[in-house]
């Protein structure tokens, strides 16, 4: 699985809250674009545009000079959408539809994205970078990461009202929050009030 220096995406709260989450996995990134069913209303993937400036703020190192058409942005949701599916029945413990196995095994059989070394003994991208590359080096991760030894960390946060994926890749395997500075924040700020209103009932009242 790709990653950076400084792994995580920086997202936005209806309320404006700015927290940094990182689900673990560039495949799991993309599952902050939308979705299917209920995700329709955070939908972003719209254009070419929206597609690369996802890939720009991924765990993708360097950022890929992309050339996108307009079908690989649908080709992207379609992706995505299935690795939403697949995702949810692995958090539940139960089968995932093998027509999203299919669609993330197509995409994988693609070329991906050629990584090289540059003269400067940089990392940099060789050859065409496109939609389709790039889809195929998330679905490329996303078997990875089905097949790997973190394909039981797959989890939904525990935090009310929240649903992103992550991808428990701790030591101790605790992780329980999207990001401790929001859903985790959150709880401990709910386990203070319920605290304290145990240990002085009157003043709660």
């Amino acid at each position: 699985m790709d990653s950076s220096a400084t792994p995580g995406l920086v997202l936005r709260t209806h309320s404006g809250v700015v927290f940094r989450f990182d689900p673990g996995a560039l495949c799991l990134e993309l599952l902050t674009t939308g979705g299917p069913g209920e995700g329709r209303r955070w939908e972003v993937l719209h254009e070419p545009a929206d597609l690369a400036d996802w890939a720009a703020r991924s765990r993708l190192t360097p950022i890929p000079a992309l050339e996108i058409a307009p079908e690989e942005v649908t080709d992207a949701r379609r992706l995505r959408d299935a690795l939403w599916r697949i995702a949810i029945a692995r958090t539940r413990d139960e089968p995932c539809a093998p027509e999203d196995l299919a669609t993330v095994n197509e995409a994988a059989a693609r070329p991906p994205l050629a990584p090289a070394v540059g003269a400067d003994c940089e990392r940099r991208w060789a050859g065409p970078a496109d939609g389709a590359r790039l889809l195929a080096t998330v679905a490329c991760d996303a078997v990875d990461l089905l097949t790997g030894p973190f394909a039981e960390r797959i989890r939904m946060c525990a935090g009310d009202n929240c649903s992103l994926i992550y991808v428990d890749t701790s030591r101790p395997g605790r992780r329980r929050w999207c990001s401790m500075e929001r859903c985790g924040n959150r709880q401990k700020v709910r386990a203070l009030r319920a605290r304290r209103s145990t240990e002085h009932p009157r003043e709660s009242e």
